[in-house]
Order: C-alpha cells, then sequence, then structure tokens
C-alpha cells in the first residue's frame, strides 16, 4: 500500500469563459523509503497537485488516500489532523519566522504539538546529519540560503511524518548545493523511511530519484520506476 496515492483527480478553476481545466484524470502513488519527483515546466500543474496532495486544496474530482484512507471521507478536523501528524511540507518559501532563533523554530512545533514529535536525541541526530547543529542560536537573517533550507526541512521532519511534500526547494542554489540537497533527500527517504516527493522543475535532481513522473499541461506520466 503506498504511503500516498492519488486517484483520477481533476482540478478545474474559474466557470464559463475563465473555465481552466489545471489537472486531468491524474493519477500517482508515492512509497515510503522512496524519494519521487514530479518534474515539469512551471504552470504545467505540479504545485496544484502538491497542494491537493497535501490536504490543503479539495479537487474538482477523483480523491486522496493517505495509508489507504480516502481524505475526502474525513471531517474538516480530522484532515487538519492528519496534515499536523503525517505530513511534513517544506515550501520554496521556507517561512522560517524571522524573530526566532533557529533553536525557537522547534519550539513552536512543541506548542502547536505536544506530543509525538522527535525526542531531544533524535532531533540532534537529524540536525546533525542535516549539518546544522551548529545553528540553534542563530536567527534566519544570520543563515545562508542553504541553511535556512536544511533549517526548513529539519522542521518539516521533526513532528516525523510519514510523508515530506517539497515545493522547489532547489530553485535558487547552485549545482554543487543542488546536488547535497538531492542527496541529502535521498538518504532521508531511505534511511527514515519516509515517503518523499519534490515537485521541480530542476532536472539536477533526476539521478537521485527513485521514481519520477512528468508532468505536461496538467497531464502525468511516469517515466521512471523504483
Amino acid at each position: 500500500m503506498p504511503a500516498l496515492a492519488v486517484e483520477q483527480v481533476n482540478q478545474i478553476f474559474g466557470q464559463g469563459t475563465a473555465r481552466v481545466q489545471v489537472l486531468h484524470d491524474v493519477n500517482f502513488a508515492a512509497e515510503s523509503g522512496q524519494l519521487t519527483l514530479i518534474v515539469g515546466p512551471s504552470g504545467s500543474g505540479k504545485t496544484t497537485l502538491l497542494t491537493i496532495a497535501g490536504g490543503l486544496l479539495t479537487p474538482t474530482s477523483g480523491q486522496v488516500q493517505v495509508a489507504g484512507e480516502s481524505y475526502q471521507q474525513r471531517s474538516p478536523k480530522e484532515k487538519e489532523q492528519l496534515r499536523l501528524n503525517q505530513i511534513g511540507f517544506v515550501l520554496q518559501a521556507y517561512h522560517l519566522l524571522p524573530y526566532l532563533m533557529v533553536a525557537d523554530q522547534f519550539k513552536l512545533v512543541d506548542r502547536i504539538r505536544p506530543q509525538g514529535n522527535l525526542a531531544p536525541a533524535a532531533l540532534t541526530q537529524l540536525l546533525t546529519e542535516l549539518g546544522i547543529a551548529e545553528l540553534l542560536n542563530k536567527f534566519p537573517n544570520e543563515l545562508s540560503g542553504g541553511q535556512q533550507q536544511r533549517v526548513a526541512i529539519a522542521r518539516a521532519l521533526y513532528p516525523d511524518p510519514a510523508i515530506v511534500l517539497a515545493d522547489e526547494p532547489t530553485a535558487a542554489l547552485d549545482s554543487p548545493r543542488v546536488q547535497a540537497v538531492g542527496q541529502m533527500l535521498h538518504d532521508l527517504a531511505h534511511n527514515r523511511k519516509k515517503a518523499i516527493v519534490v515537485v521541480t522543475h530542476d532536472e539536477r535532481l533526476l539521478g537521485f530519484a527513485d521514481a519520477v513522473y512528468k508532468m505536461e499541461d496538467g497531464r502525468l506520466t511516469q517515466i521512471k520506476q523504483a
């Protein structure tokens, strides 16, 4: 059973002459322990699909399943709990709070979700793996873009979600940093048994992926299987 499955999803915005179909009968699955890429140009529907997969947008038709259970069968409160407990988001804008040091970014998660987060030793290990253990007393504006990105990834993994969804995480990075981030995401998926899904136009990440899908004009095709 895949950790995340999207089945026959269509997404339409607007009506009449303003009607635009963004996604066409999309099917997609992400497995635990694998890094899956969805590649395609800007405007192809990748971010819309990621938003639907994360439960932030209800599709016009079709369904999304997490661990075999459909989003559509859940109440709004149950959907919120599912996102909080099972899904971590890494967005292109890292959304680190500028007035909080790195350590406090995690304490804020504790206030929102008091139980179920990584134990202190596990968090220290994660920060060490990401190379940011020495940055806990730094503010976001004291960090490089790559360091901010790794803090955002650690924050997404701190609640120990089964699924991690990342939107263009390498958009502003040079090639050496892309290679480092690609290897890091691959290792996190394999070592921590996470289903990590990255939507990107950056084909430099292809070599790190277990499975690859291509999005063109709202239509998804799998081009590499694990």
